[in-house]
């Protein structure tokens, strides 16, 4: 009798140590790995739009046959009762650009010129309801000096920031460059506190947010920016029925939150502005009848901290007063085919004139992403996966400006910090006012995944229509000061992850941007001058998963 309570205790705890039953960070190798095996119809997502550490919760069984499933990728461990924890980390990412900053994604560490490195590790303790994360980041920069392209913005009130080191452009709170020293920087990163009744959740905390299917550029948010403290309550993906006739209709999700933005050091003198009130509510829906469509809606609104201003978590119209964007879109995932298809429009500073003036103008503000997956069956007997993926952003104002005013999907004339928090974008990391077109191979095998990708970026061309607001092309210098000036990036690189043992993977990447007009027209003496720049950057990473 007592071998047998032996064994049976030995094969429950087998049973519990194998499950790969685990909430994943955001643009993890982990979560890619995981959006990989769902693309093969290994499981559906875990999310139909709202993303975090804590709704991303995957439950493949080892006992199914994957690429990595020899691998520790990190999983709960049981303590007592119904109480289980989860460990992360500890993760240490290392970069070294030679010219210019470069990076994205990477929450609250700034990639300057220099040294850059970050360090994230944490606990997840979970049990009756009840989820508290305590994951922190902390982060250095060498920030070293580079040429930045001259200030237009001016004035008493942004001396010594915003003058010296700000966005090139507009009043917005986008340094070039985060003063003149090295500096390191605490985040409270995905930590919060949580509790889910079935599948009713509220919480408060700074975890991450990713709306949408975008795999790079998010338009209205990603883990870009540092993260902030916020109130959330909402429903998971949950099936819905129409009751009495137990007609199920498909899968639903909604989250309302309040967050608490705040400015970075570089913008102005004036203590009263430091910190906005972010609204934001999304809500999903993936129809039974058309199985693998995935429907999205999300609204967002930015308006100054004040506890007045609680009201405008209900959307207004015809408001001076805020900052409201909003993005709808739709993805079809075909597992039969191991392929995703995906696309979102944004729309901000909705058109002047309510239905009338959308049938007269329907692209006013209008930005858009679209985007593929595809998974290629290299040698599957020795578990050898291609994955391609392809996503096409835009984020340039639309045309009807050039009869209005300069306008940029990012910025605003009420709220001067635009759409940012501490300093970095808050949506998408390489196309806030200009384009991005991505393509990525990669290649998954048993020991780790290596990957090649090119990208080509304007980062901004809506400063230079800006420019031709008002003007004439026939104007002498408009074409050498403007037209030869478009700024562009061209960016090739490798990236590989090995697992050296089951718990431990490092890696690294090298890429190369090539960057065309760096400088816009500014700092130029001839149509030839500073023309070029290279920068090249290294980066390594080692992850211990428990």
């Amino acid at each position: 009798m007592e071998n047998k309570i032996i064994k049976a205790f030995i094969f429950l705890f087998f049973l519990l140590t194998i499950s790969i039953n685990a909430q994943e960070s955001l643009k993890s190798i982990e979560e890619d790995y995981y959006f990989f095996l769902s693309l093969q119809g290994f499981e559906p997502y875990p999310t139909l739009n709202y993303r975090t550490l804590s709704d991303s919760t995957w439950s493949f069984k080892k006992q199914t046959e994957h690429i990595w499933q020899e691998q520790n990728l990190g999983t709960k461990h049981p303590l007592f009762n119904d109480f289980s924890i989860r460990i992360y980390g500890p993760e240490l990412f290392a970069s070294y650009n030679t010219a210019s900053p470069y990076g994205q994604n990477d929450g609250a560490l700034w990639q300057g010129k220099g040294l850059n490195s970050s360090l994230t590790s944490g606990a997840r303790f979970e049990g009756y309801g009840i989820e508290l994360t305590f994951k922190p980041q902390l982060s250095f920069s060498q920030n070293l000096d580079f040429d930045l392209i001259q200030r237009e913005m001016s004035g008493f009130n942004y001396t010594d920031k915003a003058e010296k080191y700000g966005y090139f452009w507009g009043t917005i709170d986008a340094p070039q460059r985060f003063g003149d020293n090295p500096f390191f920087t605490f985040d409270w990163g995905d930590s919060e506190i949580r509790y889910t009744w079935k599948t009713i959740t509220i919480g408060f905390g700074t975890q991450a947010i990713w709306l949408g299917p975008s795999y790079l550029n998010s338009i209205l948010h990603s883990n870009n920016a540092p993260t902030y403290p916020k109130f959330d309550i909402g429903i998971r993906k949950q099936p819905m029925t129409i009751p009495w006739i137990n007609w199920y209709i498909g899968d639903i999700e909604f989250r309302i939150w309040v967050g608490y933005l705040s400015e970075s050091k570089y913008f102005d003198n004036d203590d009263s502005n430091d910190h906005n009130m972010f609204h934001g509510l999304s809500f999903a829906y993936a129809p039974s009848f058309l199985p693998g469509l995935t429907l999205f809606i999300n609204r967002v609104c930015i308006v100054p901290w004040e506890w007045e201003n609680l009201k405008f978590i209900v959307p207004k119209k015809n408001n001076t007063t805020e900052d409201q964007k909003m993005s709808f879109g739709a993805y079809y995932l075909l597992p039969q085919a191991s392929i995703e298809v995906y696309s979102e429009l944004g729309i901000d500073d909705f058109t002047v004139g309510g239905f009338e003036g959308y049938l007269r103008y329907p692209f006013h503000t209008m930005t858009y992403t679209i985007g593929l997956k595809k998974i290629i069956n290299i040698v599957p007997k020795q578990k050898l996966y291609g994955e391609i993926i392809f996503e096409w952003n835009s984020m340039e104002m639309s045309q009807d400006f050039q009869f209005q005013w300069a306008y940029s999907p990012y910025s605003h004339g009420t709220i001067k910090q635009g759409y940012t928090n501490q300093g970095q974008w808050l949506g998408a990391g390489s196309g806030w006012g200009g384009n991005s077109q991505y393509l990525e191979f990669k290649l998954y095998y048993p020991k780790g995944t290596s990957s090649l990708l090119i990208q080509r970026t304007n980062p901004d061309n809506n400063f230079l229509y800006s420019k031709a607001i008002e003007a004439s092309a026939s104007q002498d210098n408009l074409e050498r000061q403007y037209y030869t000036s478009w700024k562009s990036n061209f960016i090739i690189g490798i990236n590989t992850r090995y697992f050296v043992t089951k718990q431990i993977s490092i890696g690294g990447g090298f890429l190369y941007n090539l960057i065309i007009n760096p400088y816009y027209y500014f700092n130029k003496t001839s149509e030839f001058e500073d023309k070029f720049m290279h920068n090249f950057s290294l980066q390594l990473i080692a992850k211990w998963n428990f």
